[in-house]
């Protein structure tokens, strides 16, 4: 009896369509998407031969996806497992967390000092969005998809592409860490109600305040995540 394909369990997606984008560049998508939706999941096993059944693609395609992948961040190669979905450690949250309270509350600032009224007013409409989302479900696609359209507000009003593109490195590994501290009883409101005090002092046109508001924000994000992964961390050392 052949082995069962464990992918299937959690993630399933139809075979790349070969005539669209390049298969290499549909591979690394497909798998990226399914890594930030939580299809695949922190720690898992990513199986060449399984990868290639069910996208029904090349071993060297699948090879220079998970490569790049790599590179990113989103996937960590580890001896005698192979390619895993990475799974930020305790030391390497801790950076990313405090890396975030510093790009962030720069962004945060450059936003304040350069933002339209329109694109102040799309802010608040979109930290309100992030409180219902996040009041209404559980599911932390439904969350980070909300988190991440503030971002994309920000970004835009802080009009700055040094910052854009130092952050968007980053985000893919941000979001598993964001679905961490989200997925605490409370966090979510505690998160809407301290973005809506950044909003605040951002319709003040208070930059610095409002970038200290925001490296808060990140900070208290980083105390729920933090101490679930020193748990984890904990409890594998008993293993």
């Amino acid at each position: 009896m052949s082995e069962p394909n464990t992918l299937s369990v959690g993630w399933s997606t139809p075979p790349v369509d070969r005539v669209a984008a390049p298969l290499r560049e549909q591979v690394i998508t497909a798998l990226r998407t399914a890594i930030l939706d939580f299809q695949l999941r922190p720690g898992q096993r990513l199986v060449e031969r399984e990868l290639i059944e069910q996208l029904g693609v090349s071993r060297t395609t699948v090879r220079e996806a998970l490569r790049e992948l790599t590179s990113e961040g989103l996937v960590t190669v580890v001896p005698q497992r192979g390619a895993v979905v990475s799974a930020p450690s305790l030391a390497e949250a801790e950076d990313l967390y405090e890396i975030r309270a510093v790009l962030e509350s720069i962004l945060v600032e450059r936003f304040v000092e350069r933002a339209t009224d329109e694109q102040l007013e799309r802010l608040e409409e979109s930290v309100e969005h992030f409180a219902t989302a996040s009041a209404g479900s559980l599911e932390p696609r439904v969350i980070l998809d909300a988190k991440d359209r503030l971002y994309e507000v920000l970004i835009e009003g802080a009009a700055s592409p040094a910052l854009q593109n130092i952050i968007e490195g980053i985000q893919a590994r941000v979001r598993i860490l964001r679905a961490t501290s989200m997925g605490e009883p409370g966090r979510a409101e505690e998160a809407a109600a301290e973005l809506r005090l950044v909003v605040d002092a951002a319709k003040r046109r208070e930059s610095a305040e409002a970038a200290r508001l925001c490296a808060t924000h990140v900070r208290n994000a980083s105390k729920t995540a933090l101490s679930q992964l020193r748990l984890a961390e904990a409890a594998n050392q008993q293993r």
